[in-house]
């Protein structure tokens, strides 16, 4: 008598499922990654949130794999060669502008608003890319114009991260223009500065044409160097720079994943940098 053959069908591996060992070990390198430096075993299990041996059981493949390396103490991991190789092969494929550029239509359709990309040059922040909305919107800014430090949020942006024997030079010259126009206008440079680094975000509400305001974030890449700020721009009427309305979540969130994908290391907020001009640097009554 013939045995019966079994009717049941293999199991079908799911795609969407994937190697589960494969995302934890990822979860443990990027808990590595953002640490800031080696880490002890217990901190690392606190950041992904698992038992420790198992964790331990996982650090020990991936040093196998040169993937994790570990302090000659013995007691703290850090990212191993090969994963410091595999992120910079990647880092090599990049064009970190042109990633900036490229994100910049998302970021309007999102917004609903106009937004703009400026780079650093030696005469201040310069627009290098523009996608306008469907809103109708004055402005008298273009593709290659300069835009002033102290009144923008693009320029309070760079002002706020770029170190400041770059950008001295350009206050002080618009300063003295102010002075010699007439221009009055009181500010506390540093405390605002103090406030775009804490929040990660410029707020600049009719800067340069009144009721037309603006808000702009920078993207970072994995030196912690500025490559590029971003910036929405509405009628005052949108009402764009609240803290907690759309615009500011939608560009938080997207200079955040572009400095994400450039290799940046999100930390904590940055602290006040003490001033040697601090009065000149109040543009008081200027």
């Amino acid at each position: 008598m013939k045995k019966r053959e079994s009717k049941r069908k293999p199991p079908i591996s799911s795609d969407r499922g994937g190697v589960q060992s494969v995302i934890v070990a990822a979860r443990i390198l990027k808990a590595l990654a953002s640490g800031g430096g080696p880490l002890p075993l217990k901190d690392v299990a606190a950041m992904v949130e698992m038992p420790r041996a198992k964790v331990h059981r996982y650090l020990t493949s991936l040093r196998r794999a040169d993937l994790v390396g570990q302090i000659a103490d013995g007691g703290r991991y850090k990212i191993g060669a090969t994963a410091i190789a595999i992120g910079l092969t990647g880092l090599r494929g990049i064009n970190p502008v042109g990633e900036v550029c490229a994100a910049l239509p998302a970021l309007s359709e999102r917004t609903g608003q106009s937004a703009t990309v400026a780079i650093w040059s030696e005469i201040g922040p310069v627009v290098i890319a523009m996608q306008e909305s469907d809103h109708w919107l004055t402005m008298n800014i273009r593709i290659g114009s300069s835009l002033p430090l102290l009144t923008t949020a693009i320029g309070r942006t760079f002002l706020a991260h770029l170190p400041e024997q770059i950008t001295s030079p350009l206050v002080e010259a618009e300063i003295r223009k102010a002075r010699a126009a007439g221009t009055k206008f009181e500010t506390e440079i540093d405390g605002l500065l103090n406030e775009i680094r804490m929040q990660g975000l410029a707020r600049a509400p009719s800067a340069l044409i009144p009721g037309v305001d603006a808000i702009a974030a920078p993207v970072f890449d994995y030196r912690d160097q500025l490559v590029a700020v971003m910036c929405v721009v509405a009628r005052a009427q949108a009402n764009i720079t609240g803290w907690e309305g759309t615009a500011v979540r939608a560009l938080t969130a997207t200079t955040r994943d572009l400095s994400a994908r450039l290799g940046h290391v999100a930390g904590e907020a940055r602290l006040a940098r003490p001033s040697p001009q601090k009065q000149r640097r109040k543009a008081k009554a200027v």
